[in-house]
């Protein structure tokens, strides 16, 4: 005789509400089937479930999405970087004061690397009849971002090794909410005895899971796209697992809307309008912006780059700013709609020549329609660079009206995204780089807007 424990999971929403009725209304009525055949059923979240480009989610610094889970009565969730690093230390540790589900990760600690906050737990158990399943999770290592923000982040695969170890001595199935990317995970299953790990972080989705070294390896994709689910068969008597299945539930093909979902949409969107409703500052006339032509939003933007990093110079992409200032009172809302992104300021040393590298890489032509995704960018192309501070004489360049000494050390400020690799290797590689922490460009802006 068996049993079937069937899991249900979602990872990397993005505040992405539109998806979420479907999936909410999804996981409700399959627990309730499930019930009804006394079956075990759960929920898990696999992080990255907040994100700040979202108005709500930026006007309640991330309660709302807190509350959609408990109300879809998730059994745990793990943190993700958007929850872990673009949530200032004072907001995420508030944003779980209200969970009525245990948040987990094992390498997360206050910034001695020993105590963790009092909100976070390494693991936890649930029963599923006389059935012991534990879980436990990690988060991907963004130690200099954690470092600045007064956390520690430890080596994830080392410490889910450890927990995974530990666990397979107290359970009788272990799973894993990793939000440390597909190589990872494999990498994971190679080397422990997980059952169980739901995936996340690179977005990947596997339709019918993986298999890796008896490890089911489950994910969800992206932006509530899909719905996973897991289901476990138990042999009754010996109470071990005797098959593992996964598939995932594509939302808008898949998933039934519930009756109200267009005017649930709706409130979400009216609710975070008026979350961020603050009026900042009046303008006399409109301010515009162009991806591909010189304007005076990005240039401001720059400006305010230099400025606030105290750099000698400084540049950013146009596509960066979504839109128009218009006449009249500017608010929260409209500064969020221009710069929604979850992307840093940041001040990298460079000596003459490398800045010189860099700049004369900026003046490829395959720059402004390039289409950028990720690393926190949530507009769709590239644009024009904008540029403070610097002049371009030919193959010259000035800065602060003086030509480039290729020996000298420059102050240069831009985004955090160009110095993750996938741009300039110059940024990437630069020793001496500073982020600026939580503030995000809106914040520049108004501090920009208000200084005028």
């Amino acid at each position: 005789m068996k049993k079937t424990i069937h899991i249900y999971h979602t990872n990397d929403l993005h505040s992405h509400f539109e998806n979420w009725p479907r999936i909410a209304h999804f996981i409700k009525e399959r627990r309730r089937l499930h019930d009804e055949a006394g079956e075990y059923s759960f929920a898990f979240d696999i992080g990255d479930h907040v994100d700040r480009a979202h108005p709500l989610t930026e006007g309640t610094l991330g309660t709302y999405n807190i509350d959609l889970l408990n109300e879809s009565q998730f059994h745990a969730v793990a943190i993700g970087n958007n929850e872990g690093i673009t949530m200032p230390r004072e907001a995420l540790n508030r944003l779980y004061e209200h969970a009525s589900f245990p948040v987990v990760c094992a390498n997360l600690f206050e910034k001695n690397g020993e105590t963790r906050p009092d909100w976070l737990v390494p693991h936890t158990f649930f029963q599923a009849g006389d059935t012991t399943i534990a879980v436990t999770s990690a988060t991907a290592q963004y130690t200099a971002f954690y470092e600045l923000l007064d956390w520690c982040v430890t080596l994830p695969v080392d410490e889910l090794k450890k927990q995974i170890a530990m666990l397979k001595k107290r359970a009788d199935i272990v799973i894993v909410l990793s939000h440390l990317g597909m190589y990872d995970d494999e990498k994971l299953a190679e080397e422990t005895e997980a059952d169980v790990i739901l995936g996340g972080h690179t977005h990947h989705v596997f339709h019918e899971g993986k298999m890796v070294n008896g490890t089911l390896l489950a994910a969800a994709g992206k932006y509530g796209y899909f719905a996973g689910h897991v289901e476990l068969d138990l042999d009754v008597e010996s109470g071990r697992v005797v098959a593992k299945r996964a598939r995932v539930f594509e939302t808008n093909r898949s998933l039934k809307p519930p009756q109200d979902e267009q005017e649930q949409q709706e409130r979400i969107e009216e609710r975070g309008r008026q979350a961020l409703s603050v009026p900042v500052v009046h303008l006399d006339k409109p301010i515009e912006s162009h991806w591909f032509d010189p304007s005076p939003l990005p240039q401001m933007l720059t400006e305010a780059l230099t400025d606030w990093c105290q750099a000698d110079c400084s540049f950013l992409n146009a596509g960066v700013v979504l839109g128009h200032l218009p006449a009249g009172n500017v608010t929260k809302y409209d500064l969020h709609k221009l710069l929604p992104h979850p992307i840093n300021p940041c001040l990298i040393e460079l000596t003459g020549a490398e800045l010189s590298e860099v700049l004369r890489q900026t003046r490829d032509e395959k720059w402004p329609h390039l289409q950028v995704k990720g690393l926190g960018f949530r507009g769709s192309v590239m644009g024009r660079f904008v540029y403070d501070r610097i002049k371009m004489n030919g193959p010259h360049f000035l800065i602060n009206g003086e030509a480039i000494e290729l020996k000298k050390t420059y102050k240069l400020a831009t985004l955090d995204m160009f110095t993750y690799g996938h741009y300039f290797v110059e940024l990437h590689r630069a020793r001496s780089k500073r982020y600026f922490m939580p503030e995000f460009l809106r914040d520049l802006m108004e501090w920009k807007l208000l200084q005028q």
